[in-house]
């Protein structure tokens, strides 16, 4: 599956638009991780276990769009678009959305 946030794909012709696809993750972020990256933040430097924890919900909600579009017969997903926030009392909980259009190439 190709997946691209350009609208086409290179050196192939778009030949069905199927819909577009979505895959969210909502992930909590615990006790732990806020300790260690309050200290980042009191006297600097970058939170690897935030890092950390953006990455693998990335890759996750694109797996999960991916399959969407698989289980439309699609070949590839274009123009899709990555979202963060951060929701929950707190701001304890991270959400990440991508979507994108989930095609059949020729």
């Amino acid at each position: 599956m190709i997946l691209t946030t350009t609208p086409s794909v290179e050196g192939r012709e778009i030949a069905d638009y199927l819909g577009i696809v979505f895959g969210e993750v909502v992930s909590g972020v615990d006790f732990v991780r806020d300790i260690a990256a309050g200290f980042r933040d009191l006297f600097g430097g970058r939170s690897q276990s935030y890092e950390d924890e953006l990455q693998n919900a990335r890759q996750e909600a694109l797996r999960e769009m991916e399959q969407r579009a698989a289980a439309l017969g699609a070949d590839a997903v274009v123009g899709i678009d990555v979202d963060y926030e951060v929701l929950g009392s707190g701001n304890g909980m991270l959400m990440v959305t991508v979507s994108g259009t989930a095609v059949r190439l020729r």
